[in-house]
């Protein structure tokens, strides 16, 4: 994996170049000497993220069940519309 950076200004003028070299890792893209953006692949970027959960996987997560929630009861409840 390299790691390359490159100004704005190249990437405006050397896309091709620059998505290629997204291929063998990351992009740094520089905006007036500043590091501004990151290109990655698609895969990496997916390998990075890392699985997704749902929200049933996160509330059966060990020791969920020792955690106390509090609902407040409602106080407030909804009102008919005035259409006069």
């Amino acid at each position: 994996m390299s790691i390359t950076t490159v100004s704005s200004r190249t990437f405006n003028q050397d896309t091709s170049r620059v998505k290629k070299a997204a291929a063998d890792g990351p992009v740094f893209i520089t905006d007036r000497g500043k590091t501004s953006y990151v290109l990655l692949s698609i895969a990496e970027y997916e390998r990075m993220k890392g699985p997704q959960k749902t929200i049933g996987e996160l509330l059966y997560m060990p020791g969920a069940e020792d955690i106390e929630l509090e609902i407040p009861p409602r106080s407030d409840f909804a009102r008919g519309a005035d259409f006069s």
